[in-house]
């Protein structure tokens, strides 16, 4: 995991700028490495970290072409990024699991079943796969309903007005980074909204 950290920074800087010329991106590069890579950094050599961020890097893209094309609303990308690349650290941890890694951490059962691509066969795949069906399948029929009932309640989403000045101003009374006026931005102190 060391290595994949050190290594992460780089190339998810690299992949921002190749992509959409944002540096930006970087935070949440780092993020989708570590979301990645935990579920199978105890059984997998540190070459296949690397793999795994670099899909990882790609399957965020993806995700973000999915959510603008549905005009899913989620700015800080956390179901991207903790679904999609989640999902992937599973089935990469089913694929490059190694035998000598899954015995050491998981002792006392020889035969334990490990990666696919490391000569594991399927068994372990096939559960992985039905682990993100179950993840899925909770979290659907848990939340799901709770999001629907805050829908029809009109308590998901602020106001069009709110959202374009910012809820710092709207729903705080303040700014959220410390303001100068020799910066040279014109903002203004918007009064917080009543809460009748």
């Amino acid at each position: 995991m060391c290595l994949n950290e050190s290594i992460k920074g780089m190339i998810g800087l690299l992949l921002s700028l190749l992509r959409v010329l944002h540096p930006d991106l970087l935070l949440n590069e780092r993020s989708l490495w570590i979301t990645a890579i935990t579920v199978g950094c105890s059984v997998v050599e540190p070459w296949a970290a690397i793999i795994c961020g670099c899909v990882a890097a790609c399957m965020l893209t993806r995700c973000n072409k999915l959510a603008e094309k549905y005009k899913y609303d989620d700015p800080l990308e956390a179901a991207q990024l903790h679904g999609g690349c989640g999902a992937w650290g599973i089935i990469f941890t089913a694929l490059f699991a190694k035998e000598k890694y899954a015995n050491k951490v998981y002792p006392g059962k020889p035969g334990r079943p490990y990666g696919l691509f490391m000569g594991g066969g399927w068994k372990l795949l096939g559960a992985h796969v039905v682990q993100i069906l179950v993840i899925f399948g909770f979290v659907s029929a848990t939340m799901g309903p709770l999001f629907f009932i805050l829908h029809k309640l009109k308590l998901l989403r602020i106001s069009p007005e709110d959202e374009t000045a910012g809820m710092d101003m709207t729903r705080h009374g303040g700014f959220a980074y410390v303001y100068h006026d020799e910066d040279g931005i014109p903002m203004k102190k918007i009064e917080p909204a009543s809460s009748s």
